[in-house]
């Protein structure tokens, strides 16, 4: 629906893409460092430096800032870990009661071992649940539970099971979709967990996707019935008071492959229709969160995938599409990533693209030390005056919003 020339999003392309126009002026306004210009964002060089005009860089925090700094760090954090049960002397229980990790993600399955991982009853992961909570009152516990093939709470560990959003997008019916994500929200709420990384808003456009439509995970190729179910959905989860990340910006519907195994490229087949759900579901201020995630997509930013990405995160997100909330990033771990970038290369350019929290999810990977070490690696940017005092503030209070600390 949108064309692309020259291996360029033109001003008119954007504004003649069904719904699409008016989210901006053109998404090729936007260069690499925030600036407007008339052509397509072309980061070609580092990301720009966050910090702030008149705010001092190479300044070493005192011993009581640092602590107060590295706090704050870790609030912007999130830790998957191995285990069925979290005592003192384990370290994810160490890092939420010492370093203050501001969240956990749990997974039923371990990817690196086959096995069981945290998920094995209704009343272990309560029990589970409620041991880290009663260690870290403020902590968010977070999964991803989309319905139908990506739930990580299913019947064969003792959950009811549910939809996916393929089917319930097929219906496209408000109290169908209502009523399954109230369900949802109930299993979570009863068991602790207060942060679900769904709705998906991807376009089913690519039927042969296996990360997106052979899972099952996208309502429609229709970006009018992905936005509304959507809308109905977060309502749900709101209602219940879980929050939720709507994913996979900016549009991995047409893509071939899956960012968690291997480098994704949509190029060619991305077109600015994806970013319509966003358009829509910003504009009635239905969100909570966007998950930005890895794929690569040369027509927003010839160099770095869409998560690392200034122009892409600040540029498209925050100033085109005027979305001023959380952004989070999807598994920092994850293949598509790793095997192109240092954890501390990778942690540097996801905040200088403007992302405020970071999932660690200790899958693709096991590093029991991953909280200290990133912990570490933002501090010395901040050090380096590459990362000011003032980022970490607003990327801490928005997340505060929706978690707020007890």
């Amino acid at each position: 629906m949108g064309g692309v020339t020259g291996g360029r999003i033109t001003r008119r392309t954007l504004l003649t893409a069904a719904g699409a126009g008016a989210v901006v002026a053109g998404l090729g306004g936007c260069a690499a460092d925030g600036s407007h210009t008339a052509a397509t964002p072309a980061p070609t060089g580092a990301p720009p430096s966050t910090a702030t005009p008149g705010t001092p860089t190479g300044v070493t925090p005192s011993p009581s800032d640092e602590a107060v700094l590295r706090k704050k760090i870790a609030r912007m954090l999130i830790a998957g870990f191995r285990g069925a049960t979290a005592g003192p002397d384990d370290w994810i229980m160490r890092a939420v009661t010492e370093q203050g990790l501001g969240g956990v993600i749990l997974f039923d399955r371990d990817q690196l071992t086959g096995g069981s991982r945290n998920i094995d009853s209704p009343p272990q992961v309560t029990a589970l649940i409620s041991s880290l909570r009663a260690a870290a009152p403020h902590l968010i516990v977070s999964i991803d539970q989309e319905g139908g093939k990506i739930a990580r709470l299913k019947p064969a560990n003792g959950f009811p099971a549910t939809a996916s959003q393929a089917a319930i997008g097929a219906r496209n019916s408000p109290k169908v979709t209502r009523q399954w994500a109230e369900g949802m929200a109930r299993t979570l709420v009863d068991i602790g967990v207060d942060y679900n990384f769904t709705p998906v808003v991807d376009l089913a456009v690519n039927p042969d996707n296996p990360a997106i439509a052979q899972l099952d995970r996208a309502f429609s190729a229709d970006p009018a019935v992905v936005a509304a179910n959507a809308e109905i959905a977060i309502a749900a989860y709101r209602a219940a008071k879980v929050r939720t990340s709507v994913k996979h910006f900016p549009g991995l519907g047409s893509a071939s492959g899956n960012t968690d195994f291997e480098s994704v490229d949509v190029t060619d087949t991305w077109t600015p229709t994806e970013l319509e759900p966003y358009q829509k579901l910003i504009k009635d201020r239905a969100l909570d969160t966007v998950m930005v995630t890895h794929f690569h997509n040369r027509k927003l930013d010839p160099r770095l995938p869409m998560s690392l990405s200034h122009a892409v995160v600040t540029g498209l997100l925050r100033e085109q599409l005027g979305w001023d909330g959380l952004v989070v990033s999807d598994d920092m771990q994850a293949t598509a990533i790793t095997d192109a970038y240092g954890r501390d290369e990778a942690v540097a350019l996801a905040l200088a693209a403007g992302v405020d929290q970071l999932v660690f999810g200790n899958q693709a990977v096991y590093d029991p030390d991953i909280v200290e070490g990133v912990v570490g690696t933002v501090l010395g940017l901040v050090r380096a005056g590459k990362v000011t005092e003032a980022q970490l503030d607003r990327s801490v209070a928005r997340i505060d919003a929706l978690w707020p600390p007890t």
